[in-house]
C-alpha cells in the first residue's frame, strides 16, 4: 500500500552489529523473559495479578536496552511478520534459535534453582486459577 517504507517493524541487528552478537543478545533476553515468567509462577514466589507488571517490565526494560543491539524480540513469532511481509529471511535464524537456546537455558537455571517444579500452586497458576476458591461437585 505504501511501497517499500523501512523495515516495517522489524527485528534486525543493529547498526555495525553483526548477527553473532545479536544471536548473543537474543539468547541473554530470553533467558532474562523465561526466567522471570517461571520466577512468577511459582507458589512460593507468586505475586498474583502484579506477575503480568513483572513481565511486562522486563519486556520494556529489554527493549529500551537492546533495541539498537538486536531489536530485543524475544519471540520468533514477532520477527517473522515483518521478515515475511519484507520477504527477507537473512537475519531470521537468529530469532529462532536465540529464543529457543535462552528458553533451554532459563528452565535449566529454574531447576537448578528450584527443583523439578509441577506443585500443585504452579499448577494453578499456569491455569490461571490460584487463589480461586475451590468448587465442590
Amino acid at each position: 500500500m505504501f511501497g517499500k517504507v523501512g523495515t516495517f517493524g522489524g527485528t534486525l541487528p543493529g547498526v555495525e552489529i553483526n548477527d553473532f552478537q545479536a544471536f548473543l543478545m537474543e539468547i541473554i533476553l530470553t533467558v532474562g523473559l523465561v526466567s522471570t515468567i517461571l520466577g512468577t509462577a511459582s507458589e512460593a514466589q507468586n505475586v498474583g495479578p502484579l506477575s503480568a507488571i513483572a513481565v511486562g517490565g522486563y519486556i520494556i526494560l529489554a527493549g529500551l536496552w537492546t533495541s539498537p543491539i538486536s531489536g530485543a524480540s524475544m519471540n520468533p513469532a514477532r520477527s517473522f511478520g515483518p521478515q515475511l511481509v519484507l520477504l527477507n529471511f537473512a537475519h531470521f535464524w537468529l530469532y529462532v534459535l536465540g529464543p529457543f537456546i535462552g528458553g533451554f537455558i532459563a528452565i535449566g537455571f529454574a531447576y537448578v534453582l528450584r527443583g523439578r517444579g509441577g506443585d500443585k500452586g504452579e499448577i494453578k497458576s499456569a491455569q490461571g486459577t490460584l487463589g480461586q476458591a475451590q468448587t465442590l461437585k
